[in-house]
């Protein structure tokens, strides 16, 4: 029995006791699949389960706190689950989690680069390689240049949390820094404000980033939205859009469980995971702390030290 016809048993199996599961179906091409909620058992039969599963189902949750909610989550996914769980967000009785190990998702923007993603006729994954047919021909490309920059550094294939593990477990890629987050590390602090500059020119503020982000609860009061008070006008300089995404970055710090939708969706591909990575790395050096990994800690920014031992106030 395949991993998918074991995953629609276990799904079949609880879909009594749920309102609904979230899942994924086919897309509009072969290459794409888009977020899909089975309500009964005929819906599995659209059910899927690839490389090509991308997006982050728990963006989802918070709109349905109301209801028994089955989740399907690869192991960044479930990083964001726990996130919520912690900040009490959700609740552990409403939500059944079906775990996904998983190694790897195509990024789509760098299969792009290589073919014309509506013209692929058909897309086999084999271990190492991504297989492709087309009317142009065929195509063979490595793995590790068409999976997403963050599934080369993840340290967590294998879901942290779950109520049902569909799969065996698998080995992650051997975790190294990537070298773009390496460089920009690098860089000086006037090249590195240079350099957000040039990116902030390119953003159209069409709040996608916010929008399909799983912490990011406060949409309907957002600074970017709200007049009452008046936090920002809708002036294109950048100055307010890197108003905004400087807010909204400092909002995950400590959060940001790294999946990638943020920088994912983007429209004009400004790279945002990139400096989430950097916030994540000062929370985790202050407080010994990552998000999403462990249930039962609680986030340094929801507790209170007189002293903390990492931050010197005394010296400043």
């Amino acid at each position: 029995m395949s991993q998918l016809e074991i995953l629609k048993e276990a799904v079949a199996k609880a879909l009594p006791d749920l309102d609904l599961v979230l899942g994924w179906r086919q897309g509009i091409n072969i290459l794409r699949t888009a977020p899909f909620i089975i309500r009964s058992a005929k819906d599995l039969d659209n059910l899927v389960w690839n490389r090509l599963c991308v997006n982050n189902l728990s963006s989802q949750l918070m709109h349905l706190r109301d209801k028994r909610v089955g989740i399907l989550v690869k192991g960044c996914d479930s990083r964001s689950v726990v996130q919520l769980l912690q900040e009490k967000l959700i609740s552990r009785e409403s939500v059944k989690v079906f775990g996904l190990p998983c190694t790897g998702v195509v990024d789509l923007k760098k299969l792009s680069r290589s073919v014309d993603l509506d013209r692929v006729e058909a897309a086999v994954v084999t271990e190492r390689t991504l297989e492709l047919s087309a009317d142009q021909g065929s195509l063979s490309l490595p793995l590790p240049e068409v999976l997403a920059d963050k599934c080369l550094v993840c340290k967590y294939p294998n879901p942290v949390i779950h109520d049902a593990l569909i799969g065996e477990p698998v080995e992650p890629w051997a975790p190294a820094e990537l070298p773009a987050q390496a460089a920009f590390a690098a860089m000086p602090l006037a090249e590195r404000f240079a350099y957000w500059r040039e990116q902030m020119d390119r953003c159209i503020r069409c709040y996608a980033c916010r929008n399909s982000c799983p912490m990011c609860f406060c949409k309907d009061v957002c600074l970017g939205d709200s007049r009452d008070p008046h936090w920002q006008s809708q002036e294109t300089s950048v100055r307010e859009k890197w108003m905004f995404q400087l807010i909204h970055a400092m909002h995950l710090a400590g959060r940001c469980t790294g999946c990638g939708e943020c920088e994912r969706a983007c429209p004009v591909g400004i790279p945002l995971l990139t400096m989430k990575r950097e916030l994540n790395a000062i929370t985790q050096d202050l407080f010994g702390y990552e998000a999403g990994v462990d249930p039962a800690a609680t986030p340094p920014l929801m507790t209170f030290a007189v002293v903390e031992e990492k931050i010197k106030e005394s010296e400043w």
